[in-house]
């Protein structure tokens, strides 16, 4: 059984989000993909947002 880690979780996260595909410098002629160019932001602005909300929700 896989360990409960939920930092095991965001790399696992992210490093899907970078296997769909990262940015290649000289590839300025295709249009920007959110989940491609910017996966690790997507995965960070989730898990900080995730941690506020379960701040507030044990803070009762």
């Amino acid at each position: 059984m896989p360990a409960k880690n939920p930092f095991r979780w965001l790399g696992a996260w992210a490093d899907w989000f970078e296997a769909r595909g990262v940015y290649v410098p000289g590839e300025d002629t295709r249009p920007v993909n959110p989940w491609r160019d910017f996966g690790w932001l997507v995965v960070a602005w989730l898990a900080g947002l995730a941690t506020f909300v379960l701040f507030f929700a044990l803070a009762v």
